[in-house]
């Protein structure tokens, strides 16, 4: 799985499969569930770890071919999960649509935006996500529309639900393409520089402590470039667990769970993880 996540780690998964359309996604669900394999369903692999172990059973990644996005009226969007989100900003961006500004330059794919209302620079797919389709646990296909998205900090209705989000409904506004454009550009080069996009990594390891932010109380607490073995508290910006080229899921891991323990030893708040663990 170290070609499939953003860490660059992870051992090999059993089964990988790539369904490119709806009945084939469906298809490979209902195998998976006749012969009790377990699933796994990833985006573009930039929030999650694998165990060095790898995965027993089916991976399901989308294929590039399930990233349709159309207009469905002058400001409302379909796009389809599978679409990633460099693809669904510029399309709003061709189209002087506002509201997503915020996300230029965020790796990964529209569904695991929408399913961990992903957020940066004063926005979130909660300003915009209206709607979600889905396929859920006993193979039906249905949605989560409005207030029952259940839109929080990095949370979903999906957070604790075995569904597979396969497109979403985003409610946009229409404005200006150079003032769209320009703030874009503005906060790609906010992430460029500071954030270490030269090294392997899940983004922000962290969610942010109520009234607190992740990387300071790790900087407080003098983790600022700690590592284990090749995993390390990014120099740059210290809300980032980062390899530095040779290092192990299993390095992330305890290096994450030395940072959660110093954290709350030395300042008394519980951080907890942006990073999904897979194993």
């Amino acid at each position: 799985m170290s070609t499939r996540t953003s860490f660059k780690t992870g051992g090999n998964a059993e089964i990988m499969l790539y369904p490119d359309n709806i009945d084939a996604l469906k298809t490979v669900l209902k195998v998976c569930k006749d012969n009790n394999i377990k699933t796994y369903i990833i985006g573009n692999g930039s929030n999650i770890l694998v165990s060095d172990n790898g995965l027993s059973g089916a991976v399901v990644r989308l294929s590039n071919n399930f990233s349709d996005i159309s207009l469905i009226d002058d400001t409302t969007v379909y796009c389809q999960s599978g679409a990633s989100m460099i693809k669904l900003c510029s399309f709003a961006l061709e189209h002087s649509l506002s509201g997503l500004e915020f996300a230029y330059g965020i790796p990964g794919t529209a569904g695991g935006a929408a399913y961990m209302n992903a957020g940066a620079y004063g926005g979130e797919m909660k300003d915009i996500l209206v709607k979600c389709e889905h396929i859920d646990s006993d193979l039906n296909f249905g949605c989560f529309e409005g207030d029952d998205l259940k839109l929080g900090y990095r949370k979903s209705v999906y957070s604790d639900k075995d569904f597979m989000i396969t497109s979403l409904t985003l409610k946009m506004k229409k404005g200006n393409y150079n003032d769209i454009k320009a703030l874009m550009d503005e906060n790609l080069a906010k992430r460029k520089a500071k954030q270490p996009l030269d090294f392997p990594s899940a983004g922000s390891t962290f969610k942010r402590p109520e009234g607190y932010f992740a990387g300071a109380l790790i900087e407080q607490c003098n983790l600022k470039g700690y590592s284990v073995g090749g995993a390390q508290v990014s120099e740059k910006h210290a809300g980032f667990v980062i390899n530095k080229g040779n290092a192990t899921s299993t390095d992330i891991l305890e290096l994450i769970k030395y940072i959660q323990k110093t954290v709350y030893d030395n300042t008394g708040v519980k951080l907890e993880t942006e990073v999904k663990y897979f194993e």
